[in-house]
């Protein structure tokens, strides 16, 4: 499967194995109990966040990973977001420290 990350105006193509979403389910649901106990998303604490606002979460991890050059990381958090959203195609991660502005976009349908 593939997601991709855009960053400002940068575009990145994340591939991610089928395989990989398999065996990395345990580390997904070990990061929904992480996050089930609230999570700091900009200025705002939110005690448990949603489907979109967790998948928000990641792609500030995703960010970092890309930004530290860590592909084994943004394989993963691209992961979690493929496994958690079935259908997204893109993310838009916002850089300004706001993750609600972070935006997900499915393909068009035909």
């Amino acid at each position: 499967m593939q997601l991709k990350a855009i960053i400002e105006d940068e575009l990145y193509e994340l591939q991610v194995p089928d395989d990989l979403l398999h065996k990395a389910q345990g580390f997904f649901d070990q990061m929904d109990r992480d996050l089930d106990r609230g999570w700091q998303m900009g200025r705002e604490w939110v005690p448990n966040p949603d489907r979109k606002q967790r998948c928000q979460i990641v792609a500030d991890k995703l960010y970092t990973a890309i930004e530290n050059r860590d592909a084994r990381l943004g394989r993963l958090m691209a992961g979690y977001i493929l496994s958690r959203m079935p259908g997204v195609d893109t993310v838009e991660i916002d850089v300004t420290g706001e993750m609600p502005l972070t935006r997900f976009e499915m393909p068009p349908t035909q």
